[in-house]
């Protein structure tokens, strides 16, 4: 099995320079669930906003050191207007202030669309969503559904009135089935992806347990079939290990030491090299560089396993080298 993934929900410090940005004010707010509010953005002049694709998300800057990457799940071809999902999530600074603190006329900034969650062309897709990791989905079942594709959709959620968008997901003419556990309906993944679809590509977003889950039990598919986008970074193994080792970096002539608590991403940007960055958590894809020489030890949450193996690219905040030195393509 093969997986490309992505995440969209944290906070984080980001070096986005102003030019990068788009300013955008909040045009709409609705409630789409328990929870769950759904906001939509146009740009301040009125003009039309950059194009995206099925899977992009965007990094709202809210002020005050806080920034959080959100799906867009609105309708690509409308340019007027980007929306987001957001859930408020007890003990986050983000979703709670977007929640109790933002109306419509307020004016904030926001990135540039990026996707690490691509939807590519097949005849059958299987979306398996959970909570609000419905967001990024309702793009490619809309894309689906006007490709003359089939689909269906899995949607795990406590109660019916916690499944955000569930009557637009409906509406986009799949076939959709809530698995709400409170009401003893929970999701069997195993029985669920036992039998391989040939011809079908699976999307999956939602809580860590779902996606590890689902992850398991799809295992014997064939590589490039399963697909996933992280909301947080995945679990690290408990007592893992971080040397230290050389970074030498081949555009730059410089050689840099790495110490176990630094990052690539640390020491590079010390010693005056620019890295774009955003969530620093391994999910955005954002500090991206290409490796030249060296075995990466790769810990995002993004690559599939067939990049990792080609060895070829590395997220610079958190993977690192499994030997003494890597070259770098800075």
């Amino acid at each position: 099995m093969d997986q490309r993934t992505s995440g969209t929900m944290t906070e984080t410090q980001s070096q986005n320079t102003p030019s990068d940005l788009l300013d955008v004010r909040l045009r709409r707010i609705s409630w789409e669930a328990d929870g769950v509010l759904a906001l939509e953005f146009a740009a301040v002049d009125g003009g039309d906003l950059p194009p995206f694709e099925p899977g992009a998300h965007v990094d709202l800057h809210l002020g005050d050191g806080m920034l959080r990457q959100y799906s867009l799940c609105g309708d690509p071809a409308k340019r007027k207007c980007y929306r987001i999902g957001v859930r408020e999530i007890d003990g986050g600074r983000v979703s709670r202030h977007i929640h109790r603190n933002l109306r419509p006329g307020a004016l904030i900034q926001m990135s540039q669309p990026r996707n690490n969650f691509e939807f590519v062309a097949s005849r059958n897709y299987l979306f398996i969503a959970g909570g609000i990791g419905i967001t990024p989905l309702l793009p490619m079942m809309r894309a689906a559904s006007g490709a003359g594709a089939a689909w269906s959709l899995l949607f795990c959620a406590r109660s019916i009135e916690q499944a955000p968008f569930l009557d637009e997901a409906r509406a986009h003419g799949g076939d959709v089935s809530v698995h709400a556990s409170q009401a003893g309906a929970r999701l069997d993944v195993t029985q669920c992806l036992a039998e391989v679809r040939p011809g079908t590509i699976i999307y999956c977003c939602g809580p860590e347990s779902l996606m590890t889950a689902v992850e398991a039990a799809s295992a014997h598919w064939p590589e490039g079939t399963v697909r996933f986008e992280w909301f947080a970074p995945r679990a690290r193994p408990e007592g893992e290990i971080s040397g230290g080792f050389r970074v030498v970096c081949a555009r730059s002539g410089l050689s840099l030491e790495v110490m176990p608590e630094q990052s690539i991403l640390q020491v590079l940007t010390d010693a005056g090299i620019e890295i774009a960055r955003s969530c620093e958590q391994g999910i955005c894809g954002t500090c991206e560089v290409r490796v030249l020489e060296g075995e990466v030890d790769h810990r995002d949450s993004i690559l599939s396993a067939s990049e990792r193996a080609s060895n070829e690219i590395m997220m610079t905040c958190v993977s690192r080298a499994k030997g003494a030195s890597l070259v770098l393509d800075v």
